[in-house]
């Protein structure tokens, strides 16, 4: 993946970023959705800060913290509450831990397939998280992030959808332009 990401200038991944986000914005569970969870891109990650910041006034955004060996979701209140947190990931710092149970979640990864699995970073923060959450998981990542197999466990949580900026991939197992 990393070589493939090398092949794009920072420019165009901003571009192909945005594009991903405008097919999550289309996405009817993200439109009525009051709450949803997403998380603040590393370097090289698909990009969300100015996603999460357009949507801050219209919707309730919770993001991930790593506490120990796991995540908890905190209410997001501006650019100003953001500390580097875990791994450098900025994480919101003047609220609480929430209780708000998100009626979406958008997951980062390193790859997906069109069987909806996931790789991550190794850690399993987010299979540990989403064990028992009942939402729409959501993951997100650039069109060349999208493999045929990834190896999964019976551990490893599937999206319910994965969004690219070529479009979703839902049940159906079809890319659908959105």
């Amino acid at each position: 993946m990393a070589l493939l990401k090398k092949e794009y200038t920072q420019q165009s991944l901003h571009n192909l970023s945005l594009q991903a986000l405008n097919h999550l914005e289309q996405l009817p569970l993200f439109r009525q959705s009051n709450c949803f969870a997403i998380y603040h891109a590393l370097k090289g990650e698909l990009q969300t800060s100015e996603f999460i910041d357009k949507w801050h006034n219209k919707k309730n955004i919770l993001l991930p913290i790593v506490k120990g060996d796991d995540i908890v979701l905190q209410s997001y209140m501006g650019r100003d509450s953001l500390k580097p947190g875990a791994f450098g990931i900025l994480e919101p710092t003047k609220t609480p831990y929430t209780t708000t149970k998100p009626d979406i979640i958008i997951i980062p990864g390193i790859a997906f397939d069109k069987q909806y699995n996931r790789l991550g970073r190794g850690k399993g923060y987010y299979d540990r998280f989403l064990n028992n959450l009942q939402i729409p998981k959501v993951g997100l990542c650039f069109s060349f992030q999208l493999i045929d197999k990834i190896p999964s466990e019976s551990f490893d949580i599937k999206m319910d959808y994965i969004v690219t900026n070529m479009g979703v991939i839902s049940y159906s197992n079809e890319l659908q332009d959105s």
